[in-house]
């Protein structure tokens, strides 16, 4: 269904896919990964027409029609939920407009046949075009992403990035693709939603292709996996799910790494033999100029030593510009996070007693009793709009309880990472904003920042040009700088890609504080969690309960 080949695209100086080609047919589910700015929405891009290549092509059968979700796709503002759902199906919204207008002129008078035959064609139209299924299974699609309690008349603008994104997937999985491509489809989701996608996407039976960082669905969706090498530029497959390929990919690294040194040691061996022959021809050649009597014959043993060396030194330069030779393993420069703790306090870091909040008149948690202890870490989870957010800002002391009560153990000093990026300004770099939190000189700073990836002159670019993954990027830098023991993540994940994650758990490993995460990757809480709260809504707010 989807062919790409030899695919090529460079911005400027910048390469970005070299040569790369897959095939996907109808039932094949891959997913694409690779570090951010590998190029995968980049290639996204090209596949649907919205770039164009320098070389090479992507070609889609004829008649196939592209679901297409890009990152951070919202849609129009003005539209209302249902309009905005029917709009993933191209001409659909117009063609219930116009029915609707047809139906109205027949409404109150006697219809001529001409306004009979308007309706006809309209109905007709909408559903060829399937509306009436669309609109049959809105409710429910639209309930399994978590936006049950939102009505269908709402317009888009008053619903959250969060909601928007999901009212975008909503539209493409009920528009009927027969290839799918999603870019991040998980992002906003809560473990409800991301069960019911993985489902259907499992349940597919057209071709997908899937950007994601989410591991677990990656290995629940997948049966192939496309991994873009920022280094290279080019694509490689491997057969299987995400946790299959990471086994494989170690594996290969593994073996490469085996060969690559046995190489060493034979290039070694090579040089230290090619040594001896030339130090053993200049000796030979010494002791024809002291034995006068025997010179021809040391010359021409001394000769065919020389003969003998320059054979091996050609075969060594033979065998070091061979392309079978084993390139050294790439070290890619990966996140280095070493989280510091401050001076620790008591055993009890927080405790809650009946605590509640509520906002606008209405509750939003209720009764949460909770107590966290020194080393605890935390995963916090729950439904979208449960309370989960501002749980942590409680904790953060950003908002005061509204009943019950919060009590901060001694010596807490809370390092609190937002879902979103507001706080950081937008006209500063990260340079000056490391330096204006710490008291530290230029070179500092930038060593500490390169820590993060940030290498160069993007320690001169400001907050405002930024992409999210260098703003969550820059925000661990400032936390982990601040010298906290109680961590309060919120979605600390989002943005992230794989190797970043996996660098983050193994990150929070060594901090020897107290960390509460509110996320939904399950492989994270797995790798990381020794304890789970969870947040259940009621009519009167969230309570929590801890596993």
């Amino acid at each position: 269904m989807l062919r790409v080949s030899a695919l090529s695209k460079s911005f400027g100086a910048q390469q970005v896919l070299s040569e790369v080609s897959f095939v996907i047919s109808r039932g094949d589910h891959a997913g694409l990964i690779g570090p951010n700015g590998a190029g995968k929405s980049t290639l996204l891009d090209i596949i649907v027409g919205r770039v164009t290549p320098d070389d090479g092509h992507a070609r889609v059968d004829l008649h196939a029609r592209i679901g297409y979700l890009p990152q951070g796709l919202e849609p129009a503002a003005h539209m209302s939920v249902a309009e905005a759902v029917r709009s993933a199906v191209p001409g659909l919204e117009a063609a219930r407009q116009q029915m609707e207008r047809a139906a109205t002129a027949l409404v109150g008078r006697e219809p001529s046949v001409d306004q009979i035959e308007a309706y006809s064609i309209a109905n007709e139209r909408f559903e060829a075009l399937g509306g009436y299924e669309m609109d049959v299974e809105m409710p429910v699609v639209l309930s399994r992403l978590g936006l049950a309690g939102i009505g269908l008349d709402v317009r888009v603008e008053r619903l959250s990035g969060g909601q928007r994104a999901r009212v975008a997937l909503a539209g493409l999985l009920l528009s009927r693709p027969d290839i799918l491509l999603l870019d991040e489809p998980t992002n906003h989701l809560d473990f409800d939603g991301l069960e019911w996608v993985e489902g259907f996407v499992k349940g597919f039976s057209g071709a997908a292709l899937i950007v994601s960082h989410d591991r677990v669905f990656l290995d629940r969706t997948v049966t192939r996996i496309f991994e873009l090498d920022a280094a290279t530029h080019r694509l490689t497959e491997f057969a299987g799910n995400y946790s299959t390929y990471a086994a494989e990919k170690a594996r290969r690294l593994q073996a490469q790494w085996s060969a690559y040194r046995d190489q060493e040691l034979e290039v070694q061996k090579m040089k230290t033999d090619l040594a001896r022959l030339k130090a053993r021809s200049a000796q030979i050649q010494g002791a024809g100029r002291r034995f006068a009597a025997g010179h021809d014959h040391y010359n021409r043993i001394a000769k065919k030593v020389a003969r003998l060396a320059v054979s091996r030194e050609r075969k060594l330069d033979k065998y070091l510009e061979s392309s079978e030779r084993v390139g050294k393993p790439a070290q890619q420069w990966r996140l280095k996070l070493k989280f510091q703790a401050g001076d620790r306090g008591g055993d009890t870091v927080a405790a809650l007693s009946d605590c509640g909040f509520s906002f606008g008149g209405g509750p939003v948690l209720a009764d949460v009793g909770l107590v966290l202890k020194h080393g605890d870490r935390v995963a916090l989870v729950g439904p979208n709009g449960s309370g989960k957010t501002t749980l942590l800002r409680l904790l953060a002391g950003e908002l005061t309880p509204s009943a019950g009560s919060l009590r901060l153990g001694a010596n807490v000093k809370i390092g609190y990472l937002p879902q979103q990026q507001e706080d950081l300004p937008a006209g500063m770099t990260p340079l000056s904003l490391m330096r204006g939190r710490s008291a530290v000189d230029e070179t500092e700073a930038r060593t500490f920042l390169h820590q993060f990836l940030f290498t160069g002159d993007q320690v001169f670019t400001r907050v405002g040009n930024l992409s999210y993954g260098e703003r969550v990027r820059l925000m661990l830098a400032l936390l982990v700088a601040s010298g906290c023991n109680l961590l309060l993540l919120d979605e600390p994940l989002n943005h992230l890609d794989i190797p970043s994650r996996e660098r983050f758990e193994e990150a929070l490993e060594q901090f020897s504080g107290t960390v509460v995460t509110v996320t939904h990757d399950r492989a994270f809480i797995a790798a990381y969690a020794t304890s789970v709260w969870g947040l259940v809504p009621y009519a009167s707010g969230s309570a929590l309960h801890a596993t």
